[in-house]
C-alpha cells in the first residue's frame, strides 16, 4: 500500500455511513484516523481530487471464509494448514481491493494470519476471526456422511464439540488465541451432509454455557442459523447475532427485534450456488438444500426490517465463488435499497464488530473508505460494477488496486505527490 502520512481527498460527495444526506466537501486524513470534514478542510499533505464523485466508509463484510478453498468440506477442513493460510491471504487481499476494509471471519482464522496482516507481511482487511465454528456431533460442521466411519474432532473451521464442560473450554481456548467472537451452529447446512436444514442444534445448557462465557469476555455468540425453530432456539439462550436466517418468520423476527438480535443475511452465496452448482461440483444433496434457502432469503430479510431487526451484510463465498463479493450488495439493494444497503455494510456491521471507529466517516474514525466511480444514490452500479474506477483506502493509506480497475487520476495524484 501507498505511505500516506497526511492525506486530504477534496471535492467529495460523502456519505458518513448514517445519514441519508450526502455532505459535500473534503475529508483530511493523519496517522490513519479522520481529522476532519466538511468545506472548511485545510489542505494539507496529499491531495486527491474526488471529482464530485461519492466516498463512503471502508464496507465490511460481515460472514467471510479466509479458508473456504473449496465447496468441498474435507479440502476446507483436513490439507495443510499453511495452504490454507497463504490461499486465505490472496482471498483477503482480493477483498481488500474490492473496497472491504474490514471482514469477519466466522468459522477459521487464527491469530497468525490476524497479526501477519497487522504488521503488514500480507495485505488485507482487519481481521476479526472466530476461529473453527463449534458444531455437535452430525451438525452443520461434521464434515462426515453417515456411511463414513473415520473419526472427525475437527478441522480448519470447524470442531466438533459436545457437552457443557468440552464447549466451555472450547469458548475458553478461543478467546485465549485472540478470536473476537465465538461462532455455533445451531440448525442444519447446505453443504453439511446428514442434518436437515429446521431442525435446532445443541441443547439449550450446550448453547447457554457458550453465550454466558462470551458475555463473560466482553463479545458475544453468533450462530449459524436458518428456521424460525432454530432461531427462536439460539436466541432465547443468549446469542446475540443470527448468520443467515433464511427460513426467517415474523414471529421469530420481533423475538430477535426484542432481544436486539443482528441479522447477518448471505444473499448471494445462494444466488451465486444456483448459478454455478454445476461448475463448482455442488452436490444433489446439497443443490436442493440451497434451493430451499434460496427461494426464502430475500423474503427473511424483509421481514426482519419491517420488525426492526438490526441488519448487516455477509458473503458466506466458498471456493471460486469469492468473486462474487459484490455482488452481494446488489442483492441486498434489491431488498433494502442502496441507503439500508450501504448502512449494513457500514455502520452497522462496525457496530456489530462493536468498533464505533469503524463503517464511518467521522473525525476520530479509522481513515478506511472507497472513492466510488459516481453516486451509488443515482446509479447503484457503481457498487458492484468492477469495470467501474474506485480508489480504496485503508488505514490512511491507498490500496492498489489489484484485479479492480484502478482509477487514473487518483494514481497521478498519488505519483505526482511521491516523485
Amino acid at each position: 500500500m501507498t505511505t500516506l502520512g497526511i492525506l486530504t481527498i477534496r471535492n467529495a460527495l460523502i456519505f458518513d455511513g448514517e445519514s441519508p444526506d450526502l455532505v459535500e466537501g473534503s475529508i483530511s486524513i493523519r496517522d490513519g484516523r479522520i481529522t476532519g470534514i466538511g468545506l472548511e478542510v485545510e489542505e494539507a499533505g496529499v491531495v486527491l481530487d474526488a471529482g464530485g464523485r461519492v466516498v463512503i466508509p471502508g464496507l465490511i463484510d460481515a460472514h467471510f471464509h479466509a479458508y473456504a478453498l473449496s465447496l468441498t468440506s474435507a479440502v476446507n477442513e483436513t490439507g495443510p494448514l499453511s495452504y490454507s493460510a497463504l490461499a486465505g491471504a490472496r482471498r483477503l487481499e482480493a477483498a481488500l481491493t474490492r473496497g472491504f476494509t474490514s471482514v469477519r471471519d466466522v468459522a477459521g482464522g487464527d491469530v497468525g494470519l490476524a497479526t501477519a496482516i497487522e504488521e503488514g507481511l500480507y495485505p488485507g482487511p482487519r481481521y476479526f476471526f472466530t476461529g473453527p465454528a463449534l458444531s455437535q456431533t452430525g451438525g452443520h460442521g461434521d464434515i462426515r456422511a453417515a456411511n463414513d466411519g473415520s473419526c472427525f474432532h475437527g478441522g480448519h473451521m470447524c470442531e466438533v464439540v459436545d457437552g457443557v464442560e468440552d464447549l466451555l473450554l472450547a469458548v475458553r481456548h478461543r478467546f485465549r488465541t485472540g478470536a473476537t467472537a465465538i461462532k455455533i451452529m445451531t440448525s442444519g447446512g447446505v453443504i453439511s451432509p446428514v442434518d436437515p436444514i429446521r431442525v435446532p442444534q445443541y441443547s439449550a445448557a450446550e448453547i447457554r454455557v457458550v453465550t454466558e462465557e462470551a458475555s463473560r469476555r466482553g463479545s458475544y455468540a453468533t450462530a449459524h442459523a436458518y428456521s424460525p425453530e432454530a432461531i427462536s432456539h439460539s436466541v432465547l439462550n443468549g446469542v446475540g447475532c443470527i448468520e443467515h436466517g433464511n427460513l426467517l418468520d415474523a414471529e421469530t423476527a420481533r423475538l430477535m427485534a426484542e432481544h436486539d438480535v443482528y441479522l447477518v443475511p448471505t444473499l448471494v452465496t445462494y444466488d451465486a450456488m444456483g448459478r454455478r452448482g454445476a461448475e463448482i461440483g455442488l452436490t444433489e444433496v446439497g443443490a436442493a438444500k440451497n434451493q430451499e434457502v434460496l427461494a426464502a432469503g430475500k423474503n427473511a430479510v424483509t421481514l426482519a426490517r419491517d420488525a426492526g431487526v438490526r441488519i448487516g451484510f455477509g458473503t458466506d463465498l466458498m471456493g471460486e465463488l469469492e468473486d462474487e463479493q459484490l455482488a452481494g450488495l446488489r442483492l441486498q439493494c434489491e431488498v433494502l435499497g442502496v441507503y439500508d444497503a450501504l448502512r449494513s455494510a457500514t455502520s452497522t456491521n462496525a457496530a456489530l464488530l462493536r468498533r464505533e471507529d469503524l463503517g464511518r466517516v467521522a473525525e476520530g474514525a479509522c481513515a478506511d473508505l472507497v472513492i466510488l466511480d459516481g453516486n451509488p444514490f443515482e446509479e447503484p452500479a457503481v457498487l458492484w460494477d468492477e469495470s467501474r474506477n474506485r480508489t480504496v483506502i485503508k488505514d490512511g493509506r491507498v490500496v492498489p488496486s489489484g484485479s479492480l480497475q484502478a482509477d487514473p487520476a487518483m494514481d497521478e495524484a498519488i505519483s505526482g505527490a511521491h516523485a
